[in-house]
Formats: structure tokens, sequence, C-alpha cells
């Protein structure tokens, strides 16, 4: 049974969503759902006067919005979160439909979005400064945190609304407009989310115009090159973050950042092999490998090596690759005939390494020739050479083995990029080693949980080549607002600082 189909069913379901289906045909930018290939839109993509339009919309929201109680944005986000519970279903259909998505986990990134949504709200009522003791007499002084400014969120295709609401609901709490560039891969999923903001906007009453807009294209520049756009959020690859952060730290904007994963999970002697077995299944497979926190290198001991690797190897062989609106799919397709080329390519190097692969071939194209599904590949190698250093955005998974716990450590930290990590241990010592500062150098750190999956409640991001940025929970607010100092004198005297003395005559 399919959620969706192109064609017909799919203008029903963007007019459901709030989408006039007439808008999205006669434009530039072509819109392909990687389910079977087919072009499911033509929008126009956004012109550098309707970028800078919309730049200035949202300057002028944030003289209105940074005024606006705390509280009471938090009502309008939390307007916003009961759009998206009515159209769960069929929200989640369209990130389906047009990332490629299975339906569950396109159900579950619109939950997401739900939960974030829920967090700002409460969020809202706890913006928290400080009162901090002040060495004069008749002096307190705090430290408070302000409304930044508009910001520039840029998505990928992978997570096409789940990222956005990450900052989105965050910022809208904070007083900051938002603007919004998404993937050109998937920009129907953020009109749509547009739509359902404008929805909740009605039902709010008085929100100035500008409050969420959206570009698609290449209007992306806009937001980089903009000293009116304070902080630019990018999620993407170490690649574009490379190229984007220089631009914006040349005006002395701010970047948050959530690059390129190379995630590794370290089994070891003491592990549960059935909970490796369900955890790297679902981390190294699910979303066809397309996550950020994908698992993709696996460190195994080699006392346990063989029995692991053959239950994957079974396990991978069951995973059924199809149609992702079909109940009981697992693996849906790659987004793009350029992800197919990138994974083949990777093989190749990595048998040229010595390695040897199972699965990875391309699959389903007599059905869909235009669509790009494959299975799943385990690939044994001898060490970790210069392709598994890099990051390939596909279900490849490298499993290497190691003798001691220093050895897989080593072996765990030498990539470049630093997003999730995990092990799999029965043993205490090993698992508290994995979270001590010699442990994992990645902004994740799990135990006996794999790398995907991440909670909402806690600040999502990475370190080394994978940014440095922090999004969605703990405090990761602050990176949308301004922090000040303030000293306030209630006495009758002016103590000067580092005891200096001024007549002023």
């Amino acid at each position: 049974m399919t959620t969706t189909l192109p064609g017909q069913d799919t203008d029903a379901l963007l007019t459901r969503l709030g989408l006039d289906s007439s808008l999205l045909r006669g434009g530039d930018l072509e819109v392909r759902t990687p389910i079977t290939g087919e072009v499911i839109a033509n929008l126009h993509s956004t012109g550098e006067a309707q970028a800078e339009a919309a730049i200035a919309r949202s300057v002028e929201a944030f003289q209105v919005w940074r005024d606006v109680p705390a509280p009471r944005r938090g009502e309008l986000v939390r307007l916003l979160a009961d759009e998206l519970r009515q159209e769960k279903e069929a929200l989640g259909a369209l990130v389906t439909l047009e990332a490629g998505k299975i339906g569950q986990e396109g159900l579950g990134e619109v939950q997401e979005m739900i939960d974030i949504c829920d967090f700002a709200v409460g969020l809202s009522r706890q913006l928290y400064g400080l009162t901090i003791a002040s060495e004069r007499p008749g002096h307190r002084m705090m430290e408070t945190w302000l409304p930044l400014g508009p910001v520039g969120i840029i998505t990928a295709f992978n997570f096409p609304v789940a990222v956005w609401s990450w900052n989105a609901a965050l910022a809208l709490v904070c007083g900051d407009p938002v603007i919004w560039k998404p993937s050109s891969r998937t920009p129907l999923t953020a009109l749509a989310c547009q739509a359902l903001f404008r929805r909740a906007v009605e039902r709010f009453g008085d929100a100035p115009e500008g409050l969420v807009e959206v570009i698609v294209g290449s209007a992306g520049r806009a937001l980089v090159d903009d000293p009116r756009v304070p902080l630019v959020s990018a999620t993407g690859s170490t690649a574009m973050g490379r190229a984007m952060a220089p631009k914006v730290a040349a005006r002395l904007g701010r970047s948050l950042l959530e690059l390129g994963g190379n995630n590794a999970m370290i089994v070891t002697p003491s592990a549960d092999l059935d909970l490796a077995v369900r955890a790297i299944l679902f981390a190294a497979v699910g979303t066809c490998g397309q996550r950020c926190t994908s698992l993709r290198r696996l460190i195994v001991h080699e006392s346990v090596a063989d029995t692991l690797i053959d239950r994957l190897e079974r396990a991978y062989a069951s995973v059924r690759v199809d149609d992702p609106r079909e109940q009981g799919t697992l693996c849906g397709p790659l987004i793009s005939q350029e992800g197919f080329d990138d994974m083949q390519k990777a093989l190749d190097r990595a048998r040229a390494d010595g390695g040897t692969v199972s699965g990875g071939e391309r699959v389903l194209a007599d059905r869909w020739p235009d669509a790009y599904y494959v299975r799943p590949a385990i690939v044994r190698m001898p060490g970790q050479t210069d392709v598994v250093h890099e990051e390939t955005f596909a279900p490849v998974l490298y499993a290497m083995t190691y003798s001691d716990m220093q050895q897989a450590l080593d072996l765990h930290n030498d990539v470049p990029q630093g997003l999730s990590s995990c092990i799999f241990t029965g043993d205490l010592r090993e698992g508290e080693r994995f979270l001590a500062p010699a442990g994992s150098d990645c902004g994740i750190a799990n135990v006996n949980i794999g790398p995907s999956g991440a909670e909402i409640g806690g600040a999502f991001g990475g370190e080394k080549e994978t940014g440095g940025g922090r999004e969605s929970g703990s405090d990761a607010w602050k990176a949308y607002m301004r922090r000040q100092t303030a000293t306030v004198n209630y006495s009758t005297e002016l103590p000067l600082a580092q005891g200096i003395v001024f007549d002023a005559g």
C-alpha cells in the first residue's frame, strides 16, 4: 500500500498542505522524486531581487518581533506544532516523496518537528541570564540574552524539514525571523512548512509579515553575503562549509555549521552482539545511508569479528530494498545518480585497497531506470585507508578489526570528521574510557546505542571537520541570541575601574 503517487495524487497532497499546484509548474527548477526519477514539479527559482526583498521583509519583521514577549513568541510556535500534528501524515508523505525516505522515517521527521516546537515553547519562559556579584559597592551586574536578528538557515536534502525546525523553533522564540534556503532537491517540503506556518500565523493574529521566508534555487548566496543576516546556520558537506564560512566571517557574521560525519562503532569482546547487529543495521542502512549520523566504520575486536560480520551479512541479505512508500521496505533509493556514482567509486577504491565487498550493486533498474536503488554494502577492510577517511553519502559500511582498546580508539579518532560515535561493550571501564577526555573526539558519544537517532533534548553537532555547531536542545538556543553584560549603579558614588582616581574638576 502506497501513501501517494506522482501525478494527480501529488497535486492533491500539495493542495492539502496549502500549496497551489498550479504555481509549481513552468519554472526552471526541476524537482524529481528519487522513488521513480519522475519530475513532480518545476519551480521558479528565487531571483536576486526576490532574495533581497525576502531579507528586507525579515529585517522589518525583526524590528517588531524582538519586542514581543518571549512567552508570546512561544505561543506562535505552539500553534505551528498544532498545524504539524494535524498534517503529520501529509507532510510525512511529502518527505517520503521528495527525499525517498521510508514512510515511517518521513513521519518520524515530522514528529521531530513537533517535539522541538514543544521544547521551544517551554524554552520561551526559560531564556535565563545571570546575576553576577559586583566588586563595587552599590552596584548590580547582570547578564542577559537578547534577540540577534534574521537567521539564515541552509538545509540539506536528507532531513528536509527536521533540521529547519531545530533552528527555526528556537530562533522564533528567541525573537529572530528566519530565512530558509532548502536543498534544491527538496524545496516542496520547505514551501509546505511555510504554508503551515502561515496557518499558525492566522490563528496567532498579530505576527509581522516576514517571520519565515523561503528562497529556492541558488539564492542562498544572499544569506552568506548580506550583513543584515547575523547568523547563518548551514547543514551540508564539509566542502560547502569551507566555502561558506570564510565569506560569513569576512563580514564578521556568525556561522553555525553541521557538516560531514564519518561515524564509527567499536564492538568489544564483551558486547551484546544481538544489540550490536540491530544497532548497526539501523544506523548503516537507514535512509539508505544518507544520514549525517549514519554508521560508516565498524571497528570490531578480532575475537568476535568473524561472528559479527557473518551475522551482519545475513541480516543485510534480508533487507528489503524497494519503494519507500510500501510497507515492509527498510531501504529506499539514493537521492540521485550522483549519489550512486560516488558510492561505486568508493567501492572500487576500497577493492583496490584490498577490501572485500559484499553488496553495493544497483537493483530495480528495470522497474525504474531513472531511480537509483542499491544493495547496502559491507566492506571488510585490511585497515583504515584513504577511502575510509572520507565520507561517502551512501550505505557503505567499512569493517576493520582491532586487538586492544587503545588501538580501537586510535582508529576511531583517526578521521577528519567528528560528529557521532558509539561503543558496544559490557565492560563499565571500557564504556567510561570511551567517554573520557582521551576517548571519543566526537560531539556525540554513545554507549550501547548506535550513532544515529539523536534526541532533540540534547545539543546536536560535532567537532573537527563537522564544524563545531550545535543545534536543537540543551543550551543551543544561545547561538540565536546576543549576550549583554549590564551593570546598574544604585549608589551615590562612582568608583572607577582598577582603583583609578580621576578628578573631573
